[in-house]
C-alpha cells in the first residue's frame, strides 16, 4: 500500500472515530441536560449560526438552565476566564481562523505573545487617551447629523440608520484607531461605500462555518505560498468572498500603517494638519513601540495585524449596537423623550459639545446604553454558581470537564438570567440601572469589565477597546436624540445572526443588513 493511501485511510478512521467516539464512550458529561443531536454528523452545533438562532438560544438558557449540553463535530464564567483561565484556552480552529483572515493580532495570540500585545495597547485604550480624542469625535458625529438632517428637511422621513451608523461607525474607527479618514460622511461615495462593505467579514464566514471542521490541519499542507495556491483553487463562492474581504483589509491597513510609520518617525511636526492629529490610537501605539525595550517590542507584522482588528472588531459591534439602542428609542417613546430632556439640559449647561467627563456622567445615557448592552451577548472541574439537575434526576454541583471539550459561553444567558436581574430580565428598562442592583448580581462574582455584564468579556480576552466603544455610543446618541426624533417605521425590523446580531427589514428569509426609521427634526 502506498504511503499517500496510508495517509488518506488514517485520516478517514481518524474522522470516523471523532464523529463516533462521544456516542460510544462514557463521559462526565453524560448526565448533563441539553437539546437532543439533530444530526450524526454536525450535532446540533450548527443551530448557533443559524440566522435565526435567538430561538435556540433562549431554549438553552430558559429550558436547561445555566449549563447545558450540545453536540458537534467540533456560574462558570469566572473559572473559565479569571480563575482557571489558564486551563481554558480559545482552541486551535478559533485562532487558526482568525489569524488566516486578521494576522497575529489580539484576537490570535495566546500566551506570552497576547499578554506583550496586550501590554503595548493597554495604555493607548485609557480613559485619559479617550479624553483626548473626543473633539474629533464631536467632528465626526456633526457630518452624520447634519447628513441626516438634510434628507429630514421637509419633514419626517424613513432614513436607513443603521447604514449611516456603520459608516460612522468606520469613520469613527479610522480616525480614532487608524489616523486615517475613509468617509466625508456627506454623498454616497464610491470608495466609502467600497471599504465599509468590503470589511463586513463576520458575515460573510458566517456563511462558510463547515470549514471549521478543516481548519485545524491547515498548516500541514505546506509553507503560506502553498497554502494560497490551494485556497485559490477552490470553486466555491463563499470561501473567495471571505478571501477578498481579508485580503482587502490586509492591504488597506498595511498602506495605511506605512504612511502613519513614515510620519511617527518625523516627529510631533509632521502630525500638524493630519487626520487625527497623531492622538490616534495607531500613532500613539507606533510611538510606544519606538521607545519600547527590544523585548517588548512588537514586529511590524503584529502592528498591522492590530489595525486588521480594530477596523473588524470595532465597526459593526458598536454600530449594530447604536442601530439597537435607536430601534429601542423608537419603541419606547417614553425613554427617548427621557433622554432627550436630559441632554437638553446638558446642552444648555455645557454646549453643543458636551465634555467628556459630564458625557460619560449623564446618569440616564448611561441608564440606556447598559441596558441595551445587557440585552445585546487540560482536565479540569468546573464549579457551578447554582446546582443544576442532571437528566437522571439528581443534582449537580460541578462538573468534571474532559480535556479538548468545547465550551461556549452563552453571556447572553449571564446577563438576562432572571435569578440575577429578577422577573423582567429579559425587558428593556433602563430604570433598573438608577437604583441599586439586586443583590444577586452583585453576589454573583460576574467578571466583566463593564458593569456586571459580559458584554465586553472578562479576563486576558476582554474588548481592549470598551472604553472606546462607550465613547462612541454616547457621542452618538447625544448628538442624534437630542436633535432628531426617531419612530417605527411601517415594516418590521428583524434582528438576525451572522457572526453579530444585524437589522433586516426583507422579512423572514431577508439577510440584507438595514433598519429604516422615521425621522423628524425637533431642535430648530
Amino acid at each position: 500500500m502506498s504511503p499517500l493511501l496510508l495517509l488518506f485511510v488514517a485520516f478517514f478512521v481518524y474522522g470516523v472515530w471523532r464523529l463516533v467516539c462521544e456516542y460510544v464512550l462514557p463521559s462526565s458529561l453524560d448526565k448533563v441536560p441539553g437539546p437532543a443531536s439533530k444530526s450524526l454528523l454536525l450535532g446540533n452545533v450548527m443551530r448557533l449560526f443559524d440566522h435565526n438562532n435567538e430561538p435556540f438560544l433562549d431554549d438553552l438558557i430558559y429550558k436547561y438552565g445555566p449549563v447545558s449540553k450540545f453536540h458537534g463535530f467540533v456560574g462558570a464564567i469566572h473559572s473559565i476566564l479569571m480563575k482557571d483561565q489558564e486551563l481554558y484556552t480559545r482552541g486551535s480552529v478559533s485562532i487558526t481562523i482568525t489569524q488566516l483572515i486578521l494576522g497575529p493580532g489580539l484576537l490570535s495570540t495566546t500566551g506570552a505573545r497576547h499578554r506583550r500585545q496586550r501590554k503595548m495597547l493597554n495604555p493607548v485604550f485609557s480613559a485619559t487617551h479617550m479624553r483626548n480624542m473626543i473633539p474629533f469625535f464631536h467632528d465626526i458625529v456633526s457630518k452624520l447629523r447634519d447628513a441626516i438632517e438634510s434628507r429630514v428637511i421637509t419633514g419626517e422621513q424613513e432614513v436607513d440608520i443603521a447604514a449611516w451608523i456603520s459608516r460612522t461607525a468606520l469613520e469613527l474607527i479610522g480616525q480614532g484607531g487608524l489616523g486615517h479618514s475613509f468617509d466625508p460622511l456627506t454623498e454616497e461615495t464610491s470608495d466609502a461605500c467600497f471599504v465599509s462593505r468590503s470589511m463586513r467579514i463576520s458575515p460573510a464566514f458566517n456563511e462558510i462555518q463547515w470549514v471549521r471542521i478543516f481548519l485545524p490541519y491547515i498548516k500541514y499542507l505546506g509553507p503560506a505560498w502553498l497554502r494560497r495556491k490551494l485556497l485559490d483553487a477552490i470553486p466555491n463562492k463563499q470561501i473567495q468572498r471571505v478571501k477578498y474581504i481579508s485580503d482587502v483589509v490586509y492591504h488597506h491597513s498595511a498602506k495605511i500603517f506605512n504612511e502613519r510609520k513614515e510620519a511617527a518617525y518625523q516627529g510631533d511636526t509632521a502630525m500638524v494638519g493630519r487626520v487625527g492629529a497623531g492622538k490616534d490610537v495607531m500613532t500613539v501605539l507606533l510611538k510606544a513601540n519606538m521607545a519600547a525595550s527590544e523585548e517588548d517590542k512588537l514586529p511590524d507584522q503584529e502592528l498591522i495585524a492590530q489595525m486588521s482588528t480594530f477596523i473588524n472588531a470595532g465597526v459593526d459591534t458598536t454600530s449594530n449596537a447604536l442601530a439597537r439602542t435607536l430601534h429601542l428609542l423608537a419603541m419606547h417613546p417614553r425613554v427617548q423623550d427621557k433622554l432627550h430632556e436630559e441632554l437638553i439640559e446638558a446642552q444648555t449647561q455645557y454646549g453643543d459639545r458636551i465634555p467628556y467627563d459630564q458625557l460619560t456622567q449623564l446618569p440616564y445615557m448611561d441608564a440606556v446604553c447598559r441596558e441595551t448592552l445587557r440585552l445585546a451577548e487540560a482536565d479540569t472541574t468546573l464549579p457551578l454558581m447554582t446546582p443544576i439537575r442532571g437528566i437522571d434526576g439528581k443534582l449537580i454541583t460541578e462538573i468534571a470537564v474532559p480535556k479538548g471539550t468545547f465550551l461556549v459561553l452563552n453571556l447572553k444567558a449571564c446577563d438576562t438570567m432572571e435569578a440575577l436581574w429578577g422577573d423582567d430580565a429579559r425587558e428593556w428598562k433602563p430604570e433598573r440601572w438608577l437604583a441599586p442592583l439586586p443583590h444577586e448580581v452583585e453576589d454573583a462574582r460576574i467578571p466583566g469589565v463593564y458593569s456586571h455584564l459580559m458584554t465586553f468579556g472578562a479576563g486576558s480576552y476582554s474588548c481592549i477597546g470598551f472604553k472606546f466603544s462607550q465613547l462612541e455610543m454616547k457621542v452618538v446618541l447625544s448628538t442624534l436624540v437630542r436633535d432628531f426624533k426617531f419612530s417605527l417605521p411601517d415594516k418590521p425590523i428583524q434582528w438576525k445572526y451572522g457572526g453579530l446580531n444585524y437589522p433586516t427589514m426583507g422579512g423572514p428569509d431577508s439577510t440584507k443588513a438595514e433598519m429604516l426609521l422615521k425621522v423628524e427634526r425637533v431642535r430648530e
